[in-house]
């Protein structure tokens, strides 16, 4: 089992990774979490934080491209007013390593960029 130290590291290592690979992508609107509990705004445009159209379901495409990867995540669409908005979640197991956290977010940001392609 994880201890308490290790899911701090481990903490540390998803945030830094996140940030590094989605944080300047341009629909990335925010990062953010706790633990290793952490979810990815998708934006239509970053700097006026305009979302995507709800008809095109893109935190379900995220889903579906990184179910593709080998990669189970959460979609949430509506989570700014129960219609608009659109986030996905991960939550890696707390026995994970530093090079899975690696492997994960490598596999969402490639999910994450195929799924606004589609669009």
């Amino acid at each position: 089992h994880a201890d308490i130290a290790t899911v701090q590291v481990y903490t540390k290592v998803l945030e830094d990774r996140l940030v590094e690979r989605l944080g300047n992508q341009a629909h990335v609107g925010d990062i953010r979490g706790r633990g290793l509990f952490w979810a990815v705004e998708l934006v239509k445009d970053r700097a006026s934080k305009a979302v995507f159209d709800p008809a095109l379901s893109l935190n379900e495409r995220v889903k579906k491209e990184a179910f593709k990867r080998g990669l189970a995540c959460y979609p949430m669409g509506g989570t700014i007013d129960g219609k608009n908005g659109d986030h996905v979640i991960l939550a890696p197991p707390y026995v994970c390593t530093a090079a899975e956290i690696g492997m994960i977010v490598e596999r969402f940001g490639d999910a994450v960029e195929a799924a606004i392609a589609s669009i």
